[in-house]
């Protein structure tokens, strides 16, 4: 199980652009999809909560891409943080 757990991590390491363009594919289609829904229904549960989910995608990306106090944002540190 360790070697495709390893093959996984390989290949989302490798592709950081993949990965953030998919994510924030995710999001558009989840905003796009909580109004959708809500003017289908009219019920403002679950659009309430796809549009939570969205913000929280969003805060992710932000998370791994905003640099931090010394200029370095922790996107750079990936490819680091195997070689110790």
């Amino acid at each position: 199980m360790t070697g495709l757990w390893d093959a996984i991590t390989d290949f989302f390491v490798g592709n950081v652009d993949l990965t953030f363009t998919v994510v924030l594919l995710c999001v558009i289609a989840l905003l796009a999809g909580a109004y959708a829904l809500w003017r289908k229904t009219g019920d403002a549960t679950k659009p309430v909560l796809m549009v939570v989910l969205a913000g929280i995608a969003i805060m992710n990306v932000l998370i791994w891409t905003i640099p931090m106090s010394d200029g370095t944002a922790p996107i750079d540190k990936i490819g680091e943080a195997g070689q110790d």
